[in-house]
């Protein structure tokens, strides 16, 4: 809620009487919201501006001693926002080392010269007074001032204690999407080192049934097209998306589409957002009813022959199975279910059917459910019944969160898989083996067992339970005793007070991040707690891969400020301490303390095969930033220069070695473009058949294929079968019969550490991942065709017993419930369905943000959407204070905003607070000056359990509640 403050309890808090009068003392005009805005960074002048500014206001940080000189040259340097996964360049203006201006990168064909609010302020995001400046440790409940060596020495062997004590599997390394590419995998391969995989990050509770729902569709989890082709679509389908505060420079390109083409912009989403604002067709539907709605308008496209056949017939496996499921969702049975009229969806279907290709979109609103891979799933079988993958203008394009969660993912900061998906059985150990040079035999040694090291870790989503239950309740030796906080907001999960009590039991709390974060405060604990203060991804380099698979290299700004280190720093400083240093970076350079990022991007070159990381040089990557101009806006390819041809960002896969030039892949699975120049097809991934049915593609080929028809994927075995195995160079082969030795025949595009099985295949038209039908049967998942199931907390008890969730199991090494607690009725007492979202202000758990003051200003006081029918119902009062209170008893306490954005029965709070907790102000638990400027209760206090049956995602965007006037 932006609500116009009369006063302000400090300079430090709510800022707009302080700086405007300060502003204004300064330059002798009046500054508005957007000039205040705007002199964030933007202007050149901001560095003198800041001098005049009170404690707490933007002014040169202390580790930033060098006077500003009349005179000296200033420095243009070029990096990428550290906020959502667009990827806008942002153009730092640099003076004697300070960071004293910004511009947007004009040239960036991503955000073609503009900001969001978020982007426009990230210079306060590493100049910010409010940052964690110096190690900490608690002592008797206060936070106590100590050296870097000191808090190395005494957490590395606090957590050397409990692995001797407790084994590997006891600490538990959570890290970060804001960590670059480097970080990630260097992350990964640490926690490999410390022998577990109890390791994970955000991706787990953003899009983590995005990754596996649509990987086991088609083969690879990401978005399949760009955000600049969606310029190109003739149809435009938002469902779960608010784009136009969680993405607001995506939206330049989704408004082209619907201003140029004429496009019909859509938007199912059950509350009515600021992108719903935008819409031709605006579609309310409850929450927690997507496959109903989706299977509603395929109904209408089979009802009438709309789906597109001869693409079903070439490109699609199982298509019978759906509609066998997709004809009992009638106009009548969808209105019951979602509360959507069949007409409304029957215009839907016929609109989409009409524009093609159309695009299909969508973000957490359709992923954070208990069926949250169920849901994406069906949103692919939709584009697949119209035709709509592997084309331009079409695709699904899934907006991440953020900046590199797409990156963190990729490179194996996951609890279920090693770098580049490669998952976790003995033959990836042995894959990253061989890159790391290490022996594997070292490897499983640091491991409780073998079984260990090759079983899914404990997700982030459940961490707390992996310290809360008991320990004949779980697939590891012993619980968590030991938790790494490495750049990760706690207020983004559900479940706050179950949080609370197992940071409580911990035997050692630990935070790296440049901001204290709600760790700090979240938990009463009196010891054995450490902030450590890790520096900016503007104080480093590195690249980071948005959305869109482009991948991009932000060099550094500034050197660290205060006494902040960077993540790879601090990670090999660890590492020393532990003992395995020396093999984390057995073949990367080490300058003081800290490990090369372009010898990290050169090791990740080496063993990325899977996902074609291999590509992508330090060299290429630098090239394509300084040439930002040379890219088409819409197509990202380059136009003559010295990246011609080039996609930018050169978008995985970007298959061979760096040597090759491939120039990466714009669109995913798009036939209609040779290999070689960033065509592909569908992933043979799970075989060749089933039941007596062909996986393979029939009649589809990538432009160019020798082979006119669909394969399974590239081996050895298949280049000397057709005998391409001659065209192998010497060095290639030797390598080659290095790794697979008497069973050569088996190493793969995959395995292959020469790159030479792909470049073969390639250069005679062939796909590496094989050339295979999209499967809309997923037997390998507890619902192998998407289907409905109720919420578990659902205020419609008539439609359990038609749409019961799944039995009680034990999953990811923890028991998971699920009819227990759908069994139990609380809907009368908890009768409105609460939802959540973001902010355009905001962004993540909201630490780094809320502790901007040109943000804070814009967004200062938490809140709960409420219709004003429920209000009037509840005697509550624009703008008044209520509890919030969720079925599992947590509850928050907020002002009230009256409003039809959301229908009857439904409420809405953004996710983006904390430092409030059930009431209880927590300021003063922050280190001093490092409470952020504005706090606020967490939505997910009161938020419940719940979690996909496939990937543990938390069940974020519906369950119950109760509105009460405070």
């Amino acid at each position: 809620m932006l609500i116009k403050k009369s006063s302000a309890t400090s300079g430090g808090r709510h800022l707009a009487r302080t700086l405007t009068q300060t502003l204004a003392s300064s330059t002798g005009v009046t500054v508005d919201r957007r000039a205040f805005l705007r002199t964030s960074g933007i202007a050149a002048g901001g560095a003198a501006l800041a001098s005049a500014m009170p404690f707490g206001m933007v002014k040169k940080a202390d580790a930033a001693t060098a006077a500003a000189v009349a005179g000296a040259p200033v420095k243009q340097v070029k990096s990428v926002c550290t906020h959502c996964s667009v990827g806008c360049t942002v153009i730092a203006e640099v003076q004697n080392g300070v960071w004293i201006g910004q511009e947007p990168g004009f040239d960036s064909p991503i955000n073609l010269g503009s900001h969001c609010a978020k982007g426009a302020s990230v210079r306060e995001h590493a100049h910010g007074e409010r940052r964690l400046r110096y190690p900490m440790k608690m002592v008797d409940g206060k936070w106590t001032r100590i050296s870097w060596d000191q808090a190395i020495e005494e957490v590395g062997s606090k957590l050397l204690a409990i692995r001797e004590q407790s084994g590997p599997d006891s600490v538990f390394w959570l890290g970060s999407a804001k960590h670059s590419n480097e970080q990630a995998y260097l992350f990964r391969k640490f926690a490999a080192l410390w022998g577990t995989n109890n390791v994970d990050h955000q991706a787990r509770i953003c899009h983590s049934t995005t990754v596996a729902g649509v990987a086991n569709v088609w083969g690879y989890g990401a978005m399949t097209n760009s955000y600049n082709d969606i310029q190109k679509s003739k149809a435009l389908f938002f469902i779960g998306s608010n784009a136009a505060e969680a993405h607001p420079v995506a939206m330049m390109h989704v408004l082209k589409a619907k201003e140029q083409n004429a496009a019909p912009l859509i938007v199912a989403d059950p509350r009515f957002t600021r992108t719903a604002a935008h819409a031709n067709e605006y579609i309310r539907f409850r929450p927690g009813t997507d496959v109903a709605l989706v299977w509603g308008i395929l109904w209408h496209v089979l009802q009438n022959g709309w789906e597109d056949k001869d693409y079903i017939a070439k490109r699609v496996y199982g298509f019978d199975d759906i509609r066998a499921e997709v004809a009992k969702w009638t106009p009548e049975e969808v209105e019951r279910v979602t509360g959507v009229p069949g007409s409304q969806l029957k215009r839907v279907a016929r609109t989409l059917a009409s524009n093609r290709p159309g695009t299909l979109v969508w973000c957490m609103g359709g992923t954070q459910h208990h069926i949250g891979n169920n849901n994406t799933r069906a949103y692919c079988v939709l584009q697949l019944a119209l035709g709509n993958v592997g084309v331009s203008g079409g695709g699904t394009n899934i907006f991440r969160g953020h900046d590199n969660v797409q990156g963190a993912t990729d490179f194996g900061v996951t609890s279920d898989s090693l770098p580049g998906y490669y998952g976790l059985a003995e033959g990836a150990w042995r894959h990253w083996a061989r890159v790391w040079d290490l022996p594997y035999d070292d490897i499983l040694k640091r491991f409780g067992s073998k079984a260990l090291m090759e079983s899914t870790g404990i997700p982030v989503s459940r961490w707390f339970d992996g310290v809360l239950e008991a320990k004949e309740n779980l697939d590891q030796p012993n619980p968590v005793k030991g938790m790494v906080f490495w750049g990760h907001a706690p207020n983004s999960q559900v479940r706050l007070p179950d949080m609370k009590k197992a940071m409580e039991k911990l035997d050692l709390l630990v935070v790296v991040d440049p901001y204290p974060t709600m760790t700090a405060v979240l938990p009463d604990r009196k010891d054995n707690f450490y902030l450590l203060p890790a520096a900016t991804q503007f104080e480093t380099s590195g690249s980071a891969t948005a959305s869109n698979r482009s991948v991009q290299w932000r060099e550094k700004i500034v050197e660290p400020l205060f006494e902040a280190k960077t993540d790879h720093e601090i990670m090999y400083l660890f590492a020393r301490k532990f003992g395995f240093a020396a093999d984390l970076v057995k073949n990367i350079k080490v300058n003081g303390n800290e490990p090369s990022i372009e010898d990290i991007t050169r090791e990740w070159n080496r063993g990325m095969w899977s996902v074609g990381y291999t590509g992508q040089s330090p060299e290429r990557l630098k090239l394509h930033m300084q040439h930002q101009a040379t890219f088409d806006k819409t197509t990202l390819r380059a136009v003559g220069g010295p990246c011609d041809g080039d996609y930018f960002g050169l978008p995985w896969p970007c298959w061979g070695t760096p040597e090759m030039k491939h120039p990466g892949s714009a669109n995913l699975y798009d036939t209609s473009l040779p290999v070689a120049q960033g065509g592909g097809a569908f992933r043979a991934r799970f075989g060749v058949e089933r039941n007596g049915v062909t996986l393979l593609a029939e009649g589809s080929y990538p432009e160019g294929s020798e082979i006119k028809d669909g394969y399974p994927e590239v081996t050895m075995a298949m280049l000397q079968k057709l005998g391409f195995d001659a065209d192998l160079t010497p060095e290639e082969l030797a390598v080659i019969q290095k790794i697979g030795g008497d069973k050569i025949g088996a190493v793969s595009w995959t395995t292959d550490l020469s790159g030479g099985i792909q470049r073969v295949a390639i250069k005679h038209g062939l796909n590496p991942p094989g050339n295979a039908k999209a499967r809309c049967v997923a037997w390998n998942f507890p619902d192998p065709v998407p289907i409905h199931r109720e919420p578990l907390y659902t205020p419609r008890r008539d439609l359990v017993a038609s749409y019961p969730t799944y039995k009680d199991t034990k999953s990811w090494r923890v028991p998971t419930l699920y009819k227990s607690i759908q069994d139990r009725d609380v809907s009368k007492d908890y009768p409105i369905i609460l939802t959540s979202g973001r902010l355009v202000e905001y962004e993540g758990g909201g630490d780094e943000t809320r502790s901007n003051p040109w943000l804070a200003e814009l967004q200062q006081d938490m809140f709960v959407e409420i219709n004003p029918f429920d209000a009037n119902n509840a005697g509550v009062k624009d703008g008044q204070l209520v509890w919030v209170e969720g079925p599992e008893k947590g509850k928050v306490k907020v002002k009230a905003m009256v409003t039809e954005r959301v229908g009857r029965g439904v409420a809405f709070m953004p996710f983006h607070f904390g430092g409030v907790y059930q009431g209880q102000d927590l300021r003063s638990k922050y280190p001093a000056g490092a409470d952020p400027i504005v706090l606020g209760e967490a939505a997910n206090t009161a938020t419940t359990y719940g979690y996909d049956s496939v990937t543990q995602m938390q069940e974020t965007k519906t369950t119950l509640c109760r509105i009460q006037a405070a």
